[in-house]
């Protein structure tokens, strides 16, 4: 595991390198929360109630910060191997000695994790401001372990998008269906709870709300069955779509044909 560390290592000390950067990259997550706030800050006062389906404002803000971070914060890896496959130099990180995917997985979290951060201040501090404080430190531990397996399963969805161009090269099309997905039924612009409940079953039975509605949910207000159902439905996702990235990948290694390089 040496090695991939040091890939991860690597990878989050280039994103550190240039704070201007990151910094500007994320600054998109103030105006978006800033939206978000006049959006819902509408809604809770048209409806009346100070909670709706369980979650107040200050819950719905919290909520959205957490889900926008996890968006905007997770590496473009289905972009990123399909322009490897275009230009061949998928050729030379397949020649060396480490697993293509586990490189993938750790060049992906080192570049991902100093953004999630700044993304997090910048949108936290923005809500703060407009809603009031972050949650209780203590709804934060099963948060972040929902948050971890959350991005895992972002990691092999986008792998296997990525993978995609072995056959298809470009895959901007598939990776347009999959957000779109992720932002319905994953709850990432509009909390599941505010969902009927038809379509809450429908969401609760798909990878979607593992990778959005779980963590971000456990983060406001956290629950034992809540974060169970999470973790179990995690896990299960992972074992599935891990195993059918596995096997795409070995499948897709048979049938390469490299472009430039």
């Amino acid at each position: 595991m040496k090695k991939y560390l040091a890939i991860f290592n690597i990878n989050l000390l280039n994103s550190l390198a240039y704070p201007a950067e990151l910094v500007t990259r994320a600054l998109m997550i103030v105006l978006f929360m800033w939206i978000f706030f006049q959006l819902w800050n509408v809604t809770f006062a048209a409806s009346g109630a100070e909670t709706i389906n369980g979650l107040s404002l200050h819950d719905t803000m919290w909520y959205l910060v957490l889900a926008e971070t996890l968006e905007l914060g997770r590496p473009r890896l289905s972009r990123t191997i399909s322009q490897q496959v275009k230009d061949g130099s998928i050729a030379y990180l397949l020649n060396k000695p480490y697993d293509f995917l586990l490189y993938q997985l750790a060049s992906g979290l080192g570049e991902s994790l100093p953004r999630m951060g700044m993304l997090f201040l910048l949108g936290g501090g923005v809500v703060w401001a407009l809603a009031g404080p972050p949650p209780a430190l203590a709804n934060w531990p099963l948060a972040l372990v929902a948050l971890a397996g959350a991005w895992l399963l972002h990691y092999c969805a986008n792998a296997l998008i990525g993978l995609a161009a072995f056959a298809a090269e470009e895959v901007a099309p598939f990776e347009w269906i999959y957000q779109k997905m992720v932002f319905i039924l994953g709850g990432m612009l509009i909390p599941i709870d505010f969902y009927p409940a038809w379509l809450q079953a429908i969401a609760k039975s798909l990878p979607f709300a593992y990778m959005m509605y779980g963590p971000c949910r456990l983060f406001v207000r956290p629950d034992a069955n809540i974060f169970l159902q999470t973790l179990l439905g995690q896990v299960l996702w992972l074992a599935v779509l891990g195993g059918i990235l596995a096997l795409v990948f070995h499948r897709g290694m048979r049938r390469l044909a490299i472009n430039g390089g």
